[in-house]
């Protein structure tokens, strides 16, 4: 399986990165045996890699990664890098490669501190892979210090240094980073795009994959959970729920306590998931004695931990938030539909009676303005309002 696979419905951005990979392969080969380089390549040092969730930036920026990363001998025989079996690529895609460095957010910022060992890091040659990549997945999510970091590491790169930088689009990225990348924009992929995948990638049956792309509006991880996690399916019915609960102040505020309760559930979740395994981890590699007591000194790595799991934890709560609202979002799209009698499929069929009520009862205007309370609200968590002040405010406004 080549490491492409994963892209769906980008075939016009996988030709693009397919194409540099082979002369970014060239290149390096020429530098290692002393040959010629090539006379033009359509490789350069930094990417920005911009399209809706859903759309698979990050999955395109890691197959990227892994093509420049690929070691397979077919490459000698003129076959394209990204086999997705030899060592370099599988290492890349799992996430181990010693020459593939990985920012993400823990918290609502990427930090001037989380971004300046990778910064240093990016001006050195690749220990042992064939190019030294830096991913950054929440580019919208660089602060002034962090972004200027990263400004300056793409400034001036190393030879063999690649910047793979992901963002929702142009406008969440820094214009003199921008400025300094090839831009590659994704879309989302067709609502069967993903059934299919769904179907001969997870096995999932085939109304079920059609039914999960639908809700998810072409979302690929977000339909592949709704087709396989029963707690998702629960989450979202219970968002999907909240338009007919909103008739009166003591529903609208009781709805909102609930979506809040479901998102801080899930961060919960997640954190039991992540936190128990790292905390056991860095407690062995200081060298925890029996009965759990630490070694002297060790105090401030462990609160360090503590504070970054407190900041991946409160952005999971909204991360989970904006999904509920996304959710929201589609519905009162589908009511809007129904009342301008469109031919566009529904995206949430299996609850159309619900939306033909609502439909029925209101007027388009009405659901115009509710949509835009919805995305009100999450132009306000993403100021940092208190989530339960800002839900509040939201399904008052759709009452």
């Amino acid at each position: 399986m080549a490491v492409w696979d994963d892209l769906v419905g980008q075939s016009q951005v996988e030709e693009q990165l397919a194409a540099a990979a082979r002369d970014a392969d060239a290149f390096v080969t020429a530098q290692e045996t002393g040959g010629p380089a090539p006379e033009a390549s359509k490789m350069t040092h930094a990417w920005l890699f911009t399209g809706p969730p859903g759309a698979g930036r990050v999955d395109a920026a890691r197959a990227f990664a892994a093509a420049l990363q690929c070691v397979s001998p077919d490459r000698a025989l003129g076959g394209a890098p990204g086999c997705g079996f030899c060592t370099g690529c599988h290492t890349t895609l799992v996430g181990t490669h010693a020459d593939v460095t990985t920012v993400s957010a823990v918290g609502t910022e990427i930090l001037a501190r989380d971004m300046r060992d990778t910064v240093r890091k990016s001006f050195t040659a690749p220990a042992n892979g064939r190019w030294q990549v830096i991913l950054v997945t929440d580019a919208e999510r660089l602060n002034e210090k962090s972004g200027n970091g990263v400004l300056k590491a793409v400034e001036e790169p190393a030879p063999r240094t690649v910047w793979l930088i992901c963002a929702p689009s142009l406008d969440d990225v820094l214009p003199t980073i921008r400025s300094r990348c090839r831009h590659l924009s994704l879309r989302t992929p067709s609502v069967e795009a993903v059934a299919d995948v769904l179907v001969r990638r997870d096995g999932i049956e085939p109304g079920t994959a059609l039914a999960a792309a639908r809700a998810a509006q072409g979302n690929i991880g977000r339909a592949r959970r709704l087709a396989t996690d029963e707690r998702a399916r629960a989450r979202r019915a219970v968002v999907l729920k909240l338009p007919l609960r909103v008739a009166d102040i003591g529903g609208c505020l009781k709805a909102a306590q609930e979506l809040i309760d479901t998102a801080a559930e899930d961060a919960k979740q997640v954190a039991e998931e992540i936190d128990t395994k790292e905390t056991e981890e860095l407690k062995a590699a200081l060298g925890a004695v029996q009965g759990g007591r630490m070694p002297r000194g060790t105090a401030g790595m462990m609160k360090e931990l503590e504070e970054k799991q407190k900041r991946r934890g409160r952005r999971t709560q909204l991360d989970t938030l904006d999904l509920a609202l996304t959710d929201l979002t589609g519905f009162y799209r589908d009511v809007l539909a129904l009342q301008l009698r469109s031919r566009a499929p529904l995206a949430n069929e299996d609850v159309r009676d619900s939306l033909e009520t609502i439909a029925r009862d209101t007027a388009p205007e009405l659901t115009l303005r509710r949509i835009e309370a919805v995305l009100a609200c999450r132009r306000a968590l993403g100021r940092n309002v208190a989530p339960l002040l800002a839900v509040e405010a939201m399904t008052m406004a759709l009452r």
